[in-house]
């Protein structure tokens, strides 16, 4: 092994060294009372439980292989585009393949759903089996591509950039979500291995049978270790977004506005705004300038991945919202008067009209109004309203002759009032 690449895997190293120690301290941040029921559903999910020291473990030994053995040096460009390029597609046929099964778990009329995915479920456990062999290379690719145009734009020392682009897919994560029967409440939440949709069903039958609960598996959002967990997608525009996202993460944990993420209000407070503002401007400019340089032809291309599953025939008159509105407040009222029983055949019938109507909703229980019914104070989410964070931040990258001038500029900006009066001065 030649000097550069053993200084690549001793940076890596380090880097991940320094990011798992963060992690292992801020664990106490998500960790949960260990009451009798959590406790309980704890030991019927074992299998499942998701292990994020395990999973940055086995995304180093990756990482460490393709610096050591990996093909991406000695293929062109041309080469390498290509092999991303039928990776996403058929990645977005497995996924297809998914939601046809979460088609038929969904379907009212089917009595058994397990038999009647069977051949399905065959074909998609075989692609995935394939994409698994092919994945490292194709993240070592997307990650070079990054790469490149941080080099350009400024961001390289002595030639390399520090720390060392690293992003590892995975499906995503899921939640467990657990609320009582007779009522709406969010009791226990466990975070689990990406399941199938016929795995989800066996452990939440088994749950809701032994705990006499209601429990709901649903998707949830990665976290930046390093290497990055990048949330798999099929969009080649959204992978290269995603994973400059995730550098600048890395990146800012050297100054200030990195260092600074947890102060004051924590998850909530301004200087994670901040942070979290200025990367994802930050990752859609260099994943359009990534585009633009290795893939053309999609640099006009979005990605992205819808919350609810629909099918494109149907028709637009349906009022979601509207009907899911009076759905929770029926549910509410059920509930109050003591009726857990019809409450939940309400809700049921319910899941058949949303159904019927091209939302492929596989579960409506009071776990999901747990769940989803959090989601409803405050607006959209992302919205910031009045707060002057965003446009200032936007102002500031507008206002400077570079990104790597921006960046510069507010990796040393860790509240609202510093950050007003940067934009102040371009006024």
């Amino acid at each position: 092994m030649n000097l550069r690449a053993l200084l690549r895997v001793v940076r890596g190293l380090l880097a991940w060294g320094i990011r798992l120690a963060v992690m292992l301290a801020l664990l106490q941040y998500s960790s949960y009372p260990l009451g009798l029921r959590w406790n309980a559903v704890a030991v019927l999910a074992s299998d499942y439980q998701f292990d994020y020291v395990t999973w940055e473990l086995g995304a180093v030994a990756v990482k460490a292989e393709q610096t050591l053995y990996g093909l991406h040096p000695f293929m062109s460009e041309a080469a390498r585009a290509d092999l991303v390029r039928a990776y996403m597609n058929d990645l977005a046929e497995a996924q297809r393949l998914d939601g046809q099964i979460s088609a038929i778990y969904a379907d009212p009329a089917q009595s058994d759903p397990f038999a009647a995915s069977a051949d399905l479920r065959a074909q998609r456990d075989a692609l995935r089996a394939d994409l698994e062999t092919r994945q490292p290379l194709v993240e070592s690719i997307l990650e070079g591509q990054v790469a490149a145009v941080l080099v350009e734009q400024g961001f390289s020392q002595l030639g390399q950039i520090l720390p060392p682009v690293s992003a590892h897919f995975t499906r995503v994560p899921n939640l467990l979500v657990v609320s009582p029967r007779d009522q709406i409440r969010f009791d226990v939440s466990i975070n689990l291995n990406p399941l199938s949709t016929d795995q989800m069903a066996a452990l939440e039958a088994r749950i809701d049978a032994e705990q006499k609960v209601s429990s709901l598996i649903v998707p949830l959002g990665g976290i930046a270790l390093y290497p990055a967990m990048v949330l798999e997608t099929a969009s080649i525009p959204a992978a290269l977004d995603t994973i400059a996202h995730e550098w600048l993460h890395h990146y800012l944990f050297f100054f200030p506005l990195g260092l600074s993420y947890f102060s004051g209000d924590g998850f909530a407070g301004e200087t994670r705004i901040i942070n979290e503002t200025t990367a994802a401007l930050f990752g859609q400019e260099v994943g359009r300038l990534a585009l633009a340089k290795f893939y053309p032809d999609l640099a006009v291309s979005g990605g992205g991945r819808p919350v609810l599953l629909r099918f494109p025939s149907q028709a637009q008159a349906f009022d979601f919202n509207r009907e899911m509105d009076t759905t929770r407040r029926q549910v509410d009222v059920l509930l109050a008067e003591g009726k857990v029983v019809e409450a939940e055949a309400y809700m049921e019938e319910r899941r058949r009209l949303f159904v019927e109507n091209g939302y492929v909703i596989r579960k409506l229980n009071q776990a999901f109004f747990a769940f989803y019914g959090g989601y409803q104070a405050g607006g959209t989410a992302g919205a910031g309203g009045s707060d002057p964070i965003g446009p200032a931040v936007l102002a500031l990258r507008q206002a400077s002759p570079s990104l790597h001038d921006w960046i510069v500029t507010l990796r040393g900006i860790t509240t609202r009032e510093q950050l007003l009066a940067a934009a102040d001065l371009i006024q």
